[in-house]
């Protein structure tokens, strides 16, 4: 069916057939695009052993004619990590799913929140809140041709179309065709006149929202997406739903993932140091750059690394600044500006 994985894409076991696999979504880090590759989640991974990563958004179309080992290829400590898919034919979403599983992802998932006029134009992401039959149709389609969890990401609404009715309704409808679990962007997307951007700031936030969610349908699972920074905000929202995934905050200063195993997962590992991680980091870095990969690709993840820190700065501006230069990575001259632990 497949073709055999490179070694550098480490496949894990897959979950055993004829039931969900169950994951804790207490904490997770949102898709984002350009930003949650293989190399970001690794690094990571490094800083948390239970939060739940993304990846980036993939089109069903991509996997269907392009080359699924280099689209879907990732490495065995980046788990626990869901695949989102965007598209919206069911027939292209279920042949994506099942090399979701085949290639050891956890969760598969249905993007019907992006709000880009690109992706409104391929029928897919948020537009797609107005189509909750096509919706249900693609999730039937999923669930049926693999045994992971099937979820949604979604938003409160679109446009005009934003009452509570409607999104009830949507929930109603897409539940029935098997998802359980939904991600819901607490912030409605305007297709016409907001940019992506825009549309991650402009829309107010009405997190009340999807709390009502949970109080309307208790036996599905909600997770709360939009505008959380910290994990003292995860924790207040984790008294009302089920589970918050965090966006930028994740990737601007990523070592507050450091405390989520702690603090929402009752691990007592100890968290490690900023320091640490950028040492567990190095081989890797090395087997990547072996592949032919660029080292300012992985190095521009660490940026935030030191947000907040002394030296942050001076970490920052030294990998902007030479590591995109030949042979930046060899001898790690650049572990000198790291700020002390």
């Amino acid at each position: 069916m497949l073709e055999a994985i490179s070694e550098q894409a480490v496949r894990r076991p897959l979950p055993p057939q004829g039931g969900d696999k169950i994951l804790d979504r207490r904490l997770s880090v949102a898709p984002m695009l350009d930003w949650t590759d293989r190399d970001y989640r690794y690094f990571a991974r490094l800083l948390t052993r239970h939060t739940l990563l993304y990846t980036e958004m993939i089109t069903a179309a991509a996997l269907h004619h392009g080359d699924p080992s280099r689209l879907l290829a990732f490495d065995a400590l980046e788990g626990p990590v869901a695949l989102q898919l965007g598209g919206s034919d069911p027939r292209l979403l279920a042949q994506g799913a099942v090399l979701g599983a085949d290639f050891g992802y956890d969760e598969i998932n249905l993007n019907v929140g992006c709000p880009s006029p690109r992706v409104s134009k391929g029928r897919f992401g948020a537009c797609l809140m107005l189509e909750p039959e096509l919706v249900a149709e693609c999730i039937q389609a999923m669930a049926a041709a693999v045994s992971l969890p099937v979820t949604v990401k979604t938003r409160i609404g679109v446009d005009e179309q934003d009452s509570f009715e409607q999104l009830h309704r949507f929930v109603e409808t897409v539940a029935q065709a098997g998802c359980r679990t939904f991600i819901v962007h607490a912030r409605k997307a305007w297709l016409q006149g907001l940019s992506p951007k825009q549309n991650r700031e402009i829309p107010p936030l009405q997190y009340e929202r999807v709390w009502a969610l949970k109080q309307a349908f208790p036996g599905l699972e909600f997770i709360l997406n939009g505008g959380v920074v910290d994990l003292d905000q995860a924790e207040a929202h984790l008294q009302r739903v089920d589970g918050v995934m965090i966006g930028r905050a994740a990737y601007h200063d990523p070592y507050l993932l450091a405390e989520a195993d702690g603090r929402l997962y009752g691990d007592r590992h100890p968290a490690p140091s900023r320091a640490e991680v950028v040492h567990r980091l190095l081989p890797y870095v090395a087997m990547r750059l072996s592949c032919g990969l660029r080292f300012q690709q992985i190095a521009r993840h660490l940026l935030g690394l030191f947000h907040g820190q002394p030296g942050g700065r001076a970490w920052r501006r030294h990998i902007s600044t030479f590591g995109v230069r030949p042979g930046a990575m060899n001898g790690f001259c650049w572990m000198r500006w790291m700020p002390s632990p």
